[in-house]
């Protein structure tokens, strides 16, 4: 039996999903997903848990003056490193 390149067995598709999901790249438009009824079913529930744990913890944007502090605090060690 050979395979499509363009047509991945469930247990591909289902070993990139993490990826997928995490990187939003995964679209109704995938061939797998076209024919697959399973793995549908499987994206709708990762989504669904996906979504659920977003709500649960929200990205928080750190306060604006972090980046200066860490950018202050490297250049003081890379200084202190330099004296020795």
């Amino acid at each position: 039996m050979t395979q499509n390149a363009d047509q991945l067995s469930c247990a591909q598709f289902q070993a990139q999903l993490p990826e997928l999901i995490s990187s939003r790249e995964i679209t109704a438009n995938d061939p797998h997903l076209k024919s697959c009824e399973n793995c549908r079913a499987l994206l709708r529930d990762l989504q669904t848990i996906a979504d659920a744990a977003r709500e649960l913890f929200p990205i928080e944007e750190p306060p604006d003056e972090l980046w200066q502090q860490i950018e202050t605090a490297i250049g003081h060690e890379e200084a202190a490193s330099h004296r020795h």
